[in-house]
């Protein structure tokens, strides 16, 4: 965190206390104490972001950015599935669809802990529990390093064993295990990249979190030319590049949190463990809307299979990189306003509370309209990106797309409801609104609109239980009104 400027750094001396006050009191006071102050002092004079009124100028400023990097994020999936769609072929699209599963366990895993463990964090903050939340932050980072190396592990182990009970053809097998085992190894700096990015956000170097996912995704995009097209690389060059990618964000973040002038910084960790269990339970809901989305992808990709084939499965991923597009936009608002609707709660500011809540309403009404509007017009420009008006695959995609866009219109708001609570502390109600939205309610129309409508059913099982969300998301935030005052 930046000194206010003309300020001095020990502004407490400024009083007529000594300099060296501390040896006549026979106190130490710690340099990280004495930061801790700046960063208070700065925080009460309302120079930043949790001090200012709160106005949708105010909080785009501190949103936008986040919008933004989680639409640049969604780029580097979508980047691999370009390059390898043109370069390779269809068939090494699917493969990559059908590594989704294993790759979303990873990222469920990192989510819970990152979206939990900021809510914890800034909760902390807010009730000016400064060196706690900086042991804290330490050690749920240390703890993300260890789960990263036993996921890693774990995946090469059950790797091939998942893929041969799927009855593909050799072909698509092998893309499988090849473009998995070369993701998998960068599952440390993948987990790493994932907290980082929400904890710059909480401590207002969401623009840097910015810039790192924009140079991450520009050279993912690069050395995907270079290991594909150039070096011949093949589909384990797509999965290299989207790993180098995320790696970006892991490294510079080690660096941020190294400095002492951060918010947020590395200390000597406190080995409390109900902390973890607190952010576990806090991001619970983000790990089952992760861990399912890879279930329910299981799913479509078997369905799919059975109903069109290998052809269906690369539908199916073109659908899902729109849908993952345009829901990137409501996952970044709702990341960047979680700290605040955290802090607020810590401070037990209901007035900013309610006024944050309102305008954030306002603002996903917005994007929906918007997100749908042109989906509807760019269907085929879209698709056509993937897969050529001749190839099967474009007219499966285009007629699914059209359907599944009428999910859009639900979306932002289940993701916000979902966000919201989380940041409220509240994981229990969180995971209610994740799981039902993301299993329940998907596993239900999955199974029964295919068998009403056949392929059609399939591409309407999104909107459905989207809607189904929707009405159990309105029921829970109208539930806890006054509990949280919003």
């Amino acid at each position: 965190m930046k000194n206010v400027t003309g300020e001095n750094v020990n502004s407490e001396n400024v009083t007529g206390e000594n300099v060296n006050s501390e040896n006549v009191t026979g106190e130490n006071v710690h340099s990280e104490k004495a930061n801790d102050k700046n960063v208070h002092d700065k925080n009460t004079s309302g120079s930043n972001v949790y001090e200012k009124p709160v106005t949708l100028k105010n909080i785009l400023k501190f949103a936008v950015p986040t919008i933004a990097m989680t639409v640049f994020m969604s780029f580097y999936t979508m980047v691999d599935g370009l390059f390898v769609s043109n370069l390779i072929g269809t068939n090494a699209l699917s493969a990559i669809n059908l590594t989704a599963p294993i790759i979303q366990l990873v990222t469920a895993v990192s989510t819970m802990l990152a979206t939990g463990g900021s809510a914890v964090i800034m909760k902390k903050m807010g009730e000016q529990k400064r060196e706690e939340a900086k042991e804290d932050f330490t050690f749920l980072i240390l703890v993300n390093v260890i789960v990263g190396i036993v996921m890693c592990g774990a995946g090469y182990l059950a790797m091939e064993h998942i893929f041969a009970g799927m009855n593909l053809s050799a072909e698509v097998e092998g893309y499988c295990v090849e473009y998995l085992s070369r993701y998998l190894v960068f599952t440390v700096p993948i987990l790493l990249m994932n907290n980082f990015t929400l904890y710059m956000i909480a401590s207002e170097k969401a623009t840097l979190s910015l810039v790192c996912s924009v140079t991450g995704g520009i050279l993912n995009m690069a050395l995907d030319y270079v290991f594909i097209a150039g070096l011949g690389m093949g589909i384990s060059g797509a999965a290299i590049a989207t790993g180098l990618g995320y790696s970006v964000t892991a490294v510079v973040g080690l660096f941020v949190f190294s400095r002492k002038k951060s918010l947020l910084h590395f200390r000597k960790p406190a080995f409390r463990f109900r902390v973890l269990a607190n952010a576990a339970a806090n991001g619970c809901s983000e790990m089952a809307t992760a861990l399912v989305t890879g279930i329910i992808t299981m799913m479509f990709n078997w369905t799919m299979l059975h109903y069109v084939g290998e052809d269906g499965v690369a539908a199916v991923t073109i659908i899902m990189y729109v849908l993952m597009f345009a829901s990137s936009l409501y996952t970044g608002y709702s990341y960047g306003v979680a700290p605040m609707l955290s802090y607020y709660y810590g401070e037990k500011n209901h007035e900013k509370l309610k006024k944050l809540v309102a305008v954030s309403m306002r603002v996903i009404g917005g994007i929906s309209l918007v997100t749908v509007a042109v989906s509807f017009l760019l269907t085929k420009p879209l698709v056509s990106v993937f897969a050529r008006p001749d190839n099967p695959v474009y007219g499966l995609a285009v007629t699914g797309n059209r359907i599944c866009t009428v999910a859009l219109l639900f979306i932002g708001f289940n993701i916000f409801a979902s966000g919201m609570f989380t940041a409220l502390s509240n994981g229990v109600v969180s995971a209610v609104l994740a799981f039902s939205r993301s299993f329940v309610f998907m596993l239900i129309t999955m199974i029964v609109l295919p068998l009403l409508l056949g392929v059609n059913g399939i591409w309407l099982a999104t909107p459905a239980a989207e809607l189904m969300a929707l009405a159990l998301s309105a029921f829970m935030f109208l539930k806890y009104r006054k509990r949280y005052g919003y």
